[in-house]
């Protein structure tokens, strides 16, 4: 971790190997493709790559965590507390995956390819979803007045969000990625009056 601000070359730099990394692994799969063809696409020497990462592996949880982050900011920015839960909940998944789709070449690298690091990327991803389950929780647990969608039924709730995106990504369908928006809505409104109905009968 970087214990003081990149310098404007840095950052400029640090970015063109997240662009190198992303095109390499679109292009040939992370499991083929070496730094050399990572400085090449991202058009920096490998003395600039090792500046910043030790490993192809780190360079990749890093590319991972920035876009991933850049995402939820997207989300996280999108909410409307003037609107019901509902509404702020699929205006803000629609916001989160148009940002995925607007990085075609990401998209891959992000719910796939991360995979093949074993346990490290399994970890990364694991933390991200996390962070939309904590953000699907405050919303509506807010809106309802009580704790009415568990970690658990979140957690569950974007791991199909993340299959759906995966069938897509096999499909060759990234373009129809918004549809899941109104899917995740649907899922979750299930979800709380399932749960709801069940605290009545209590």
């Amino acid at each position: 971790m970087d214990s003081f601000p990149l310098s404007v070359e840095a950052t400029l730099h640090r970015q063109r190997l997240f662009d190198g990394m992303a095109r390499a692994v679109a292009a040939k799969g992370y499991g083929t493709i070496t730094i050399t063809d990572i400085v090449r696409e991202a058009s920096v020497s490998r003395r600039t790559f090792y500046e910043h990462f030790a490993t192809k592996a780190d360079c990749l949880i890093a590319l991972y965590e920035s876009a991933s982050h850049n995402a939820l900011k997207v989300l996280r920015s999108s909410i409307d507390p003037a609107r019901g839960w509902q509404t702020q909940v699929e205006q803000a998944m629609e916001a989160y995956l148009g940002c995925l789709a607007s990085h075609p070449v990401l998209m891959r690298t992000l719910f796939v390819e991360i995979l093949g690091l074993g346990a490290t990327g399994l970890a990364a991803r694991r933390r991200v979803n996390q962070e939309i389950a904590d953000f699907m929780c405050k919303v509506i647990n807010a809106a309802e007045g009580s704790s009415i969608l568990t970690n658990d039924m979140a957690v569950a709730v974007v791991g199909g969000v993340n299959e759906l995106v995966l069938q897509l990504i096999e499909q060759d369908r990234i373009q129809d990625i918004q549809s899941i928006a109104t899917t995740t809505g649907v899922l979750i409104r299930a979800v709380v009056g399932a749960q709801s109905a069940k605290d009545r009968d209590l």
